[in-house]
């Protein structure tokens, strides 16, 4: 049922209305399960299509995999009782306090995602920005629709820096190798579509065109990881891990670590502190200075006297994403400040609660992984393209935002029992203030026929 139909049908309207804000995995997770129980849930999203790090942040190979998460959405916000208002952004558009205060929500959901990056700590590192320093965010953005017209795609230099670790950092680094593969490949006349070079591995696929990566006259970009290899966090060492079993998850990282290494052949310098970003003399980058550290285990990082400069023209910043700022709520350092993490709860709003990346400071869908009690090597393997069997593999990848959903159910449960127990407040105004904001923009309440005309780019 429409919005506009829902306003002309007292029952249908009267009950409990629940905002929230982020329509991707977790904000359509709790949308759906409040609205089986019979609340109202209207889901504000910024962007045109509610599909968030899914459609900007996975990287464009991830076709099965992406589809995929497409379709629960669209199922998800297509339930009776959820309600679409697309490109509104909250704190542009629409005060935080006032739906929390004033348009008659009984309680808010924050499920808008970590979008933006961590600065990088460097002195004078935003001097950069453009003139070949650019953030993992926006990098990924432009790969991702980059076939889109007018699009220019995200900037590529062969010896390029990755400063990170993790999933994020590889994910950076096989875009830098296969566009500047395919870029190479195409000077000696051999096309190389992406989505075949991300799947074979590159060395397979120069194989079956009679060259050596050698052949092409590339260097592979190299990512400065702060620790050990064994420490990159590509699987989570549990809670009250003993020796033997830390000794297995760090011997299956390097597993992980080596194997994408072998297939994307990017580089990594371990042990590398980052110390600052060395300009040419019309200051753009031209090199980074590396402090050599020494580490007996995860916990003890001692930086050396060592000092050595990596030469290149592009450093791409990959250390993490937090959520954007929202006037209204509070902040702790680069994250929202909440008083019970588990719910996402803020101590000065009794009716806000959050789910997602916004909670943990997480800026991709692998990184939610945090919230399972296991997830295995076979998902991290398939979500970093090692597996042969790409059928299977999406299926296997689609673990890692099991997390996601689960703790999106556990926060809607949360917010069922919180409505059980208070009397929904009264306001005349609040189906209006929301189909004013999706009359703005051409929205009719037609999901699925919005979707088909403003369809995902890649």
């Amino acid at each position: 049922m429409s919005l506009e139909a829902v306003m002309g049908s007292g029952a249908a309207a009267a009950g409990h209305w629940v905002a929230v804000i982020g329509g991707a995995t977790a904000g359509a997770e709790v949308a759906a399960h409040l609205a089986d129980k019979q609340v109202n849930v209207v889901v504000f999203d910024q962007n045109p299509r509610p599909y968030g790090k899914i459609e900007d942040g996975l990287p464009r190979w991830h076709e099965a995999l992406r589809k995929k998460e497409y379709h629960l959405i669209d199922d998800k916000l297509t339930r009776p009782r959820v309600h679409y208002v697309p490109l509104c952004k909250i704190g542009r558009d629409v005060d935080f306090d006032d739906l929390t205060d004033r348009w008659g929500f009984s309680v808010v959901v924050l499920a808008c995602g970590a979008w933006r990056d961590r600065t990088l700590p460097l002195p004078e590192a935003a001097r950069f920005v453009g003139k070949g320093l650019v953030y993992q965010n926006p990098f990924v953005v432009a790969f991702n629709h980059a076939e889109a017209p007018g699009q220019p795609g995200p900037p590529l230099a062969d010896g390029a820096l990755v400063i990170g670790g993790g999933l994020a950092a590889i994910d950076v680094a096989k875009i830098l190798m296969l566009e500047t593969t395919r870029r190479a490949l195409a000077l000696q006349g051999v096309d190389a579509p992406l989505v075949e070079l991300e799947h074979k591995g590159i060395p397979a696929f120069l194989t079956a065109h009679g060259l050596q990566f050698a052949d092409l006259g590339l260097r592979a970009c190299t990512i400065v990881y702060r620790r050990r290899e064994e420490d990159m966090p590509l699987v989570e060492i549990q809670d009250g891990a003993d020796a033997a079993q830390i000794d297995k998850t760090q011997k299956t990282r390097l597993r992980i670590l080596h194997h994408a290494q072998e297939k994307f052949l990017f580089r990594v310098q371990p042990l590398a502190l980052a110390e600052a970003i060395l300009p040419d003399e019309d200051g753009h980058v031209r090199a980074l200075r590396i402090r050599r550290a020494k580490a007996k285990d995860h916990d003890t990082l001692t930086p050396t006297d060592d000092l050595f400069d990596m030469p290149t023209t592009l450093i791409v910043s990959a250390i993490g994403s937090v959520p954007e700022p929202i006037k209204g709520v509070p902040l702790r350092g680069e994250l929202f400040d909440f008083s019970d993490w588990h719910l996402g709860r803020l101590a000065s709003h009794s009716n806000v609660f959050s789910v997602g990346n916004v909670v943990t400071g997480r800026g991709n869908i692998a990184a939610s992984r945090k919230h399972a009690r296991e997830i295995s090597e076979s998902a991290v393997a398939a979500f970093l393209g090692l597996n042969a069997d790409r059928a299977a593999e999406s299926e296997v990848a689609f673990q890692l935002s099991a997390p996601a959903r689960s703790q999106a159910q556990n926060v809607a449960h949360a917010v069922a029992i919180q409505l059980e127990t208070q009397v929904p407040p009264a306001s005349s105004t609040l189906l209006t203030r929301v189909h004013a904001l999706q009359a703005r923009v051409g929205y009719t309440g037609d999901y699925a026929a919005w979707i088909a005309a403003h369809p995902p780019r890649a």
